[in-house]
Order: C-alpha cells, then sequence, then structure tokens
C-alpha cells in the first residue's frame, strides 16, 4: 500500500509539474493558442467571482437607475486615493491668524485630477424614507450636516443613514447666523450639536459646516476646540428646480462640493427624490462621478 501510494503520488506530481515523459520518440509539444492558455484553477476561480461581482453590481445599478427615473446609470467613483490631497484654506476665506492658530480648513472644492463632485445635505428638515431608498440602491455618497432641533424629531432617521454609510457631521443645535452671537453662545452652539452626535451617533464629527456658511474668528477657534479639523462649505447648490454656482463660469468642476438640503414639497416644487435625480442626471451627462468626501480627507 505504501508502495502504490507513493508511485501514485509521484505520478500525480509529474503530472502537475508538466514533467511526465514519453517512452517512445521525442515529439515538439504542442502549445495552446494565444490567449487560449489554461489558467490555475484558483486565480481563475477569483477572477470568475470578481467579475461576477461587478458584473451583479452593474447589473444592479442600471435597474435602479431605472427604477428611479435617471436617464443614464450613475457613474462609479473611482478608488479613493492613496495619498489624500493637499487640502488648504481657499483664499479670501480666511481669517486673522488662521495658520499661525492652526484653525480648522476652510474649503468649497478638493483639489483632484478625479472627475468627481462631492454631494453633502445640510440641516435635517425633510425625513423621506424614498430618499433613504433612492441613495441607497443607487449606492450614491453623500455627508449630512445635521441641526439638532430638526433631527430630534426623528433621531432614528438619521441612525438608518448612519447605518448605510453616511457621514453625520456638525451643522449647530439650532441653525443660528454664528457671528451675531457671543463667544459662550456660539461654543454652545458648536460644541452641543458635537455632543449629541456623539451621544446619539457614537461619532465625534471633525466636520463642520456653519449656517448660511459664515462665520468669525470665534467659530473657527470654537469649533477646532472641539474636534473639528475641516469646515467644507460649497461651490454648487443644487435644487429641485435649479443649480446655482459660486464661479463665474456658472460650471462644475472637479472636486466640487455640492450643497443642497433636506427638503420636500413644502419647500421645493418637488421631493428630494426629484432633486437627486436632477443633480445626477446632470452630473452624469457631464463624466462625473458621486465620491464621498470623507475618502478625500
Amino acid at each position: 500500500m505504501r508502495v502504490r501510494g507513493g508511485l501514485a503520488a509521484l505520478t500525480v506530481a509529474a503530472l502537475a509539474s508538466g514533467c511526465a515523459q514519453s517512452t517512445g520518440p521525442s515529439r515538439p509539444r504542442a502549445h495552446p493558442a494565444p490567449g487560449r492558455e489554461p489558467l490555475l484553477a484558483p486565480p481563475a476561480r477569483a477572477l470568475d467571482a470578481y467579475a461576477n461581482r461587478l458584473h451583479a453590481s452593474a447589473v444592479a445599478r442600471a435597474a435602479a437607475a431605472h427604477r428611479w427615473g435617471l436617464a443614464r446609470t450613475p457613474l462609479a467613483a473611482p478608488p479613493p486615493p492613496a495619498k489624500k490631497p493637499r487640502i488648504t484654506t481657499r483664499k479670501g476665506f480666511e481669517v486673522d491668524n488662521h495658520v499661525e492658530d492652526g484653525l480648522p480648513l476652510v474649503f468649497t472644492t478638493v483639489p483632484t485630477d478625479d472627475k468627481v463632485v462631492f454631494l453633502t445635505v445640510d440641516d435635517g428638515a425633510e425625513k423621506d424614507p424614498a430618499f433613504l431608498r433612492m441613495m441607497t440602491e443607487l449606492k450614491i455618497p453623500y455627508t449630512a450636516f445635521l441641526s439638532d432641533f430638526l433631527v430630534k424629531e426623528d433621531y432614528g432617521y438619521f441612525e438608518r443613514m448612519r447605518r448605510a454609510g453616511v457621514g453625520l457631521n456638525n451643522h449647530t443645535l439650532h441653525h443660528p447666523y454664528l457671528p451675531a452671537l457671543s463667544y459662550a453662545a456660539q461654543k454652545r452652539e458648536i460644541c452641543g450639536m458635537q455632543d449629541v452626535i456623539t451621544r446619539r451617533y457614537g461619532n465625534r464629527p471633525t466636520l463642520f459646516r456653519p449656517p448660511f456658511g459664515n462665520y468669525n474668528r470665534a467659530t473657527l477657534r470654537i469649533a477646532k476646540s472641539c474636534g473639528i479639523t475641516h469646515v467644507p462649505l460649497w461651490n454648487a447648490e443644487v435644487f429641485v428646480d435649479r443649480w446655482e454656482y459660486r464661479e463665474v463660469d456658472q460650471d462644475i468642476h472637479p472636486g466640487d462640493i455640492v450643497l443642497t438640503h433636506f427638503r420636500g414639497k413644502e419647500q421645493w416644487k418637488g421631493t428630494m427624490p426629484d432633486m437627486i435625480r436632477r443633480f445626477l442626471n446632470r452630473v452624469t451627462a457631464e463624466g462625473y462621478a458621486v465620491a464621498r468626501l470623507e475618502d478625500y480627507l
């Protein structure tokens, strides 16, 4: 039994290594035609499984695009950059001693060659379950900036958002015009919202957006003291019926941060899915994908 087993093992090894010899006259070995070379089984299975996953994902995404009435399937974002872009405060958006004091960076666009834009949604007034389904089915990333006086009406809605991978960030407790407030009042608004998000959702934000995009030096000093590192503003804003732009060319650009709001028919001429449809149809038609802002910071 040991002899037969050993011979069998040697035979299998010889065949597997391509070293088995014929006892007859030597003949030239036949090679497969180019492109027909056999693959080893494990890599072939892995590649096949990966291709099947990609195909299934593309099919599901196309089906979701059709279901939600999009003109075409949204483009998939590239992988997050291994080396993060160097973010700096936008010229004209600084406060006194901004750099010297290491205050949070204020920016409207992420410097990148990737043809991507970043969708951000503010405040939390509208809590449309169709919006959550749409974004999940289409696999569109976005970042939320929340105000507690609106969010507290339904903390669970934003917990579902968090579980779907959405970053929940600081937009103050009550959405005031911060430069008009005292230092202590600003601190209650900013650091208080940090505490709410930490307590409710288990993470302490590093991103903060001041209401209306207005701030002063005290705002940024307080934000820094509460753990904020970045203050993303926006370079374009999308509504259900129009776009608005910061730049004079009235266009979108690689790395632009796009603002919209949690709004429904009571404030807009349509729903949040209507707004997302307008947003995606525009960016997709111009060859842009939607990427996750946090992946670039």
